[in-house]
């Protein structure tokens, strides 16, 4: 493994008499959770440069401790994201409304993204007042909302599902419903579910403190989104902060299918890239192959589509039917995105 290699060395450099101690740390190399890996070592070791061997008893505690460990670690978002990024692969990260046409379907639908390919998987908790959504996925949360779906049932059903998925998935909430059960309560339940990271498009990075806090109790990463109207220094802030990408807006406006992508998102990816090292994945209007291969070209991470998607499946006759649109469509643009 790539990330197991970068590691192996991180470790061989902690302790220098030996190299007896990866051994027992591949599984975790693997796992690719570098943080959990050092602390196993202790701060200590590294700066006395003994070797984990002087202690026979540690070695086979921390033996057990790593595959046990392992055998636990959940797939992270900025895992995945890093991943893609070592070998030159580009994100492709699906968006969907969950509830449209009902949960089964959308529990239906996260397999065939799996299966199709996508490398995270963005899930919309339907809102009634989605103050970042256009027209089509403000009328799909209506019609999920309107069926009954609630954030309990949300939950439940990625609890089913997400033991099938290869793909970490992202919930995509407005921060009411976060509030009103309680931030530490939501993130929570949530990571117990199965999901791996949260992205709340309505609170600003002065705000977020609280609920990244939240979050980091509960093993979460929250994505933050930087927009064309975000001056450079703030890029810089939000793109610190933020955790498994920056997620960056490519209008100034809400989601909704697009003719063709803004020229000016080059300059914006460029210009992330000159303050951060972090994955940067495009969405709002990324709706059909050539604008996957658009952004692509343009030298971002990851291509997020949201509306097509929720169209595809949602606005067709049948679940059925919708469900067969809505694998078409995610096949055309993985394809169109090099993986």
């Amino acid at each position: 493994f790539l990330l197991s290699r970068v590691y192996r060395r991180r470790m061989q450099n902690v302790c220098g008499s030996c190299r007896e101690c990866t051994s027992y740390c591949l599984p975790l190399m693997a796992a690719g959770n570098p943080a959990n890996m050092q602390s196993l070592v202790g701060p200590r070791t590294a700066a006395r440069g003994t070797c984990l061997r002087a202690s026979p008893a540690r070695v086979r505690a921390t033996r057990l401790n790593v595959v046990n460990t392992a055998a636990v670690t959940p797939k992270t978002v900025s895992g995945r994201m890093a991943e893609l990024k070592a070998q030159k692969k580009v994100a492709f990260i699906p968006f969907l409304v969950a509830g449209d046409p009902n949960l089964d379907t959308t529990a239906s639908a996260l397999k065939k993204l799996d299966a199709v390919g996508a490398d995270v998987i963005e899930l919309g908790v339907p809102y009634s007042d989605p103050l970042a959504d256009g027209a089509t996925i403000h009328t799909a949360a209506t019609r999920a909302l309107q069926k009954g779906t609630t954030l309990d049932a949300v939950i439940n059903m990625v609890r089913s599902v997400s033991p099938s998925l290869s793909a970490p998935l992202v919930m995509f909430t407005y921060f009411n419903p976060i509030i009103r059960r309680g931030m530490d309560k939501f993130c929570s339940q949530i990571k117990e579910a199965g999901v791996s990271g949260l992205l709340v498009p309505d609170l600003p990075l002065e705000e977020t403190t609280k609920i990244r806090a939240a979050c980091e109790r509960a093993g979460l990463e929250l994505v933050l989104l930087t927009t064309p109207t975000t001056p450079k220094a703030r890029m810089a802030d939000i793109a610190r902060a933020s955790q498994g990408f920056v997620y960056l807006v490519s209008v100034t406006g809400v989601t909704g299918v697009q003719e063709k992508v803004q020229a000016r998102v080059e300059q914006l990816v460029e210009t992330l890239h000159q303050v951060t090292d972090k994955s940067v994945a495009v969405g709002f209007g990324v709706s059909k192959p050539e604008h996957a291969k658009q952004i692509v070209e343009w030298g971002a991470e990851g291509v997020i589509c949201g509306s097509a998607l929720v169209r595809a499946l949602g606005e067709a006759s049948s679940p059925e039917e919708g469900l067969e649109k809505m694998e078409q469509l995610a096949r055309s643009l993985r394809d169109a995105i090099p993986h």
